[in-house]
């Protein structure tokens, strides 16, 4: 069970109103709470070595979706390889508007500057504004309005020239 999934459920909880939830899996043990005050505890119990096959089975399946994206991407890469890619610094939902009534912070096209601030990424109920490195054009946006986005995933291409 990777983090993703642990705030997805910690989210569920919190909005079922259930005081208690427990989970046990063959690696994973989780008991989540729900306070009077809104609080929510995680804790989490890995078994003794007897669960360490478990963990390593499922570790061979991510390369081969990595590999196969590796695969789908090269002619792609070759043409974009004049681009700079804007990534992701957190984990997060990405917003390309401040809010939903404002106009987006950049469109395909839109001159940028170092520091100027291209979408917002909520984690854990803070906003936080991605701002731009480099000057340069954006020539794609390559994640969706309201969608979850992971560490380092890109987010942008911008052309430097």
């Amino acid at each position: 069970m990777d983090l993703k999934e642990i705030q997805n459920l910690i989210k569920f909880v919190a909005k079922s109103g259930a005081s208690e939830v427990k989970l046990e899996m063959d690696d994973v043990k989780i008991t989540i709470r729900t306070g009077s005050e809104n609080e929510t505890t995680i804790v989490q119990q890995v078994p003794m070595q007897a669960a360490a096959p478990v963990v390593a089975q499922p570790a061979p399946p991510t390369p081969a979706p990595v590999t196969s994206e590796a695969s789908s991407t090269p002619a792609p890469v070759a043409e974009d390889s004049k681009y700079i890619t804007i990534k992701s610094p957190i984990i997060g939902t990405f917003y390309r508007k401040p809010s939903p009534d404002k106009p987006v912070f950049v469109e395909v096209g839109t001159e940028i500057r170092e520091g100027d601030v291209l979408c917002v990424i909520e984690a854990m109920k803070l906003f936080n504004e991605i701002e731009s490195e480099v000057t340069g054009k954006i020539v794609k946006v390559l994640v969706d309005d309201a969608s979850p986005v992971e560490f380092d995933q890109p987010l942008f291409l911008v052309d430097p020239s």
